[in-house]
């Protein structure tokens, strides 16, 4: 699969995805650290692509993006921003109401066939 191709279907199947160095857990830079932990605060689950071990992605996707930093934050195949923005939405509230929103809105049909 061609990397351009792979990027858009990570960002198409994950409603909340982050693209960081390293992991939620186990970050490799402090802008990808201070990016996970705020979304780690906000108490749902989320994607996220190590571009440590994609060096494809790495270069790519600031193209693809036209942003050239990480971490990147998508939600809903839209990018939202890098670390100083992804922080300030927190600060403000923003970002829980944001990502709880995407989170309910994209829970399995399952769970809302019972109120139909």
């Amino acid at each position: 699969m061609e990397t351009l191709d792979k990027i858009k279907q990570q960002i198409s199947e994950n409603a909340i995805l982050v693209y960081m160095k390293g992991s939620p857990k186990l970050p490799s830079c402090g802008f990808s650290a201070q990016a996970a932990q705020a979304l780690m605060n906000c108490g749902e689950p989320f994607a996220y692509v190590d571009i440590l071990q994609n060096p494809d992605i790495r270069s790519e996707l600031p193209k693809y993006a036209n942003w050239p930093t990480f971490p990147q934050l998508w939600i809903e195949g839209e990018l939202i921003g890098g670390c100083d923005i992804i922080l300030e939405m927190f600060q403000k509230g923003e970002l829980q109401e944001l990502i709880k929103e995407t989170a309910a809105k994209n829970k399995p049909e399952a769970d809302s066939a019972a109120s139909e």
